[in-house]
């Protein structure tokens, strides 16, 4: 008779060691019981050791005048980039001229006629109105000036981003390669683009058309392969089975069924593009951007916001036609819809025609309005009547201070007077709970490298306003989203305000801050919260929106209240939109934040104005490279793994 023997029961993890975020606190906390006693007898100060950084600054003013005195000798920059910026040159000089041929009423009607066919009648009607408004502000020549920019630089980075993005389509090994490149670029801010341009071009129209393509360019390469690497399979195998070439198969099925992302990167490249031609106007672009750059500098609100209002027109009208041709996808095609296409052209001309006949190519002096000289004397009403002294509330200009000294400065003095050593362990501590060992590893590599560039100090200074500016986003954002997706009608009075906040350029941003609040790090820091605050607010809404109905009914027949179901049930199942909405909102306020230099900053971003400005490359590409690890510290310490899945899917 055989005996059983029973097996040694094994010894059950208690319920709470179960949970991996726990088990990596433990391991964390171990791992700082070791090693934290060591750090502080060796480095007890709170500054990043001399003995650990690197004086990248000799080497990096030797290769800039080494660039800078072969520019016109040496055969790399002869024959190739010298090429390269004739040609960048040529071109748009040529969009520029056509432009400025077809006069105002040209430009105007072709506009309007483009809009009319791609859409109705009331688009038409607003991309008209839009260019004259530019007109009137007296921005037509500065309006043409961009356009031509941006024509050039969305063709050539809708160019670059579908050849990226076939080759990441149709090979994987192509797609795990540029997936980590496409990651980095889209988290860095637009500045961290001007300074290599700048070394290479110099100052100019070439640089900052470049620098454009490199900055707008990844969303299409990233929609390019998602739609042809989410075409349906059958329809390939059908075509596959017909005996098609692989070439057939791409230009007869696949493209033609990715045509929806193929749009919507067109439309993400506009978009892009023409944030960065504005803000590429610090290196020499011109146009609107220019003049936003220089009223700017010299705080002429008026001027600035002269110059701002074409920008957020250009950008509503260029995403406006582009979606709703993006939306006509895949409909029916309208009646005698060549016929209307010929029509349109065919007026379009008739108008450029007749207004160079009539000699009104350029927009009358007689027709301008002087809108900057009641603008500024609106300022100087809210200075002296807003700034301070008001009853009870206070001025801007005293909530201003008041958030400088109660929030931005202790809040830098205490990241500041951390240990080091200290801030690298609270990084691999939040990267790890949100992801995994490499994401960790790679935020404390990426900040440590902050320390090795010997510029410690004003990385914190910007790390506190960065922070300062997510957590009001943060909390006005949820709010906000939260009320917009438990009402309809909250919802649908947001709308139309948060499609214009996310058309339009960062740069604009900067102009009624300095209006309200003057110049300083305050003013950043709202100007931060209000370019983040739309995209924060729409993703919340769209998460919450999202929960599964069954599971709001099953709470609300256990008689759970409005308030219960939203703490219990929505907020828990919509937490990798919230996730999503926190990196977000940490991504676009760094983008600003560093913007915010030019309106007194200070940190990271005056370094890189003054690098620009002064001529100090070094300098600026030094506060350039510690942007771009500061930006993948926070993207890497704010990006859900649910999220990181969803990419490796």
């Amino acid at each position: 008779m055989a005996t059983v023997t029973a097996a040694a029961p094994r010894t059950a993890l208690p319920g709470f060691l179960k949970r991996p975020g726990v088990r990596k606190l433990l391991l964390l906390a171990l791992a700082a019981a070791i090693l934290v006693p060591l750090a502080d007898a060796r480095w007890a100060s709170g500054t990043w050791p001399g003995a650990l950084t690197v004086d990248v600054s000799e080497p990096l003013t030797k290769v800039s005048d080494w660039i800078v005195d072969n520019r016109d000798s040496h055969p790399l920059f002869l024959y190739f980039f010298g090429h390269l910026s004739n040609a960048v040159i040529v071109a748009v000089r040529a969009v520029y001229l056509v432009l400025l041929a077809a006069g105002w009423a040209g430009v105007t009607a072709a506009a309007s006629l483009i809009a009319w066919r791609v859409a109705d009648w009331k688009l038409a009607a607003g991309t008209g109105v839009a260019f004259l408004t530019c007109g009137f502000l007296g921005m037509w020549i500065p309006t043409m000036q961009t356009l031509a920019l941006m024509v050039v630089a969305v063709l050539a980075s809708a160019v670059v981003g579908v050849l990226l993005g076939l080759a990441a389509g149709l090979s994987d090994r192509m797609d795990r390669a540029l997936r980590p490149v496409l990651d980095t670029m889209q988290v860095l801010p637009a500045y961290a683009y001007l300074l290599p341009v700048v070394l290479v071009f110099g100052m100019g129209v070439p640089a900052a058309v470049l620098a454009t393509v490199v900055y707008a360019a990844p969303p299409m390469a990233r929609l390019t392969a998602l739609g042809l690497r989410g075409a349906d399979k059958e329809v390939l195998e059908a075509v596959e089975s017909m005996g098609t070439t692989a070439r057939q198969r791409l230009l007869t099925a696949r493209i033609p069924l990715a045509r929806k992302e193929l749009l919507l990167g067109l439309n993400q490249t506009i978009m892009m593009a023409l944030s960065m031609v504005v803000i590429a106007s610090v290196i020499g672009a011109g146009g609107l951007g220019d003049r936003v750059y220089q009223a700017l500098a010299t705080v002429d609100v008026g001027a600035a916001l002269a110059a701002g209002i074409p920008i957020v027109l250009l950008a509503v009208v260029l995403d406006r036609v582009t979606g709703a041709a993006g939306a006509r996808l895949g409909d029916e095609p309208r009646p005698n819809g060549r016929a209307r296409s010929l029509y349109a052209l065919a007026a379009a001309v008739a108008v450029a025609v007749a207004g160079r006949l009539a000699g009104r190519l350029d927009w009358p002096d007689a027709w301008t309005l002087n809108f900057a000289e009641p603008v500024n004397s609106g300022v100087d009403w809210m200075t002296d009547h807003l700034y301070s002294g008001v009853p009870v509330i206070g001025g801007t200009a005293d909530w201003a201070a008041h958030f400088t000294t109660w929030v931005l400065n202790p809040l830098r003095d205490g990241l500041q007077w951390l240990p080091w050593w200290s801030v690298l362990l609270i990084v691999a501590t939040l990267a790890w709970l949100i992801g995994t060992w490499r994401t960790a590893l790679t935020a404390v590599l990426a900040m440590a490298a902050i320390g090795v560039l010997g510029v410690w100090g004003p990385s914190l200074d910007t790390l506190s306003q960065v922070l300062a500016a997510v957590a009001v986003t943060l909390a006005l954002g949820f709010a906000t989203g939260i009320a917009a997706a438990r009402s309809d009608r909250v919802e649908r009075m947001l709308r139309p305000v948060l499609d214009v906040f996310q058309t339009m350029p960062q740069f604009v941003y900067l102009i009624p801050v300095v209006a309200l609040f003057g110049v300083g790090r305050a003013p950043a820091v709202a100007a931060a919260v209000v370019y983040a605050l739309p995209a924060v607010v729409r993703i919340t809404t769209q998460g919450l929106r999202q929960v599964d109905p069954a599971a709001l009914e099953s709470s609300r027949s256990l008689g759970a209240t409005p308030a219960q179901q939203l703490r219990q049930v929505q907020l828990p199942l919509a937490r990798p939109a919230l996730l999503l909405a926190v990196n977000q909102g940490v991504v676009l306020v760094l983008a600003v934040v560093i913007i915010g230099g030019l309106v007194g900053g200070g940190a990271l971003g005056y370094d890189v104005v003054a690098g620009l400005a002064r001529g100090e490359l070094a300098t600026g590409l030094v506060a350039g490279a510690a942007i771009v690890c500061l930006g993948l510290m926070l993207d890497r310490v704010t990006q859900p793994t649910e999220r990181r899945a969803k990419k490796g899917a």
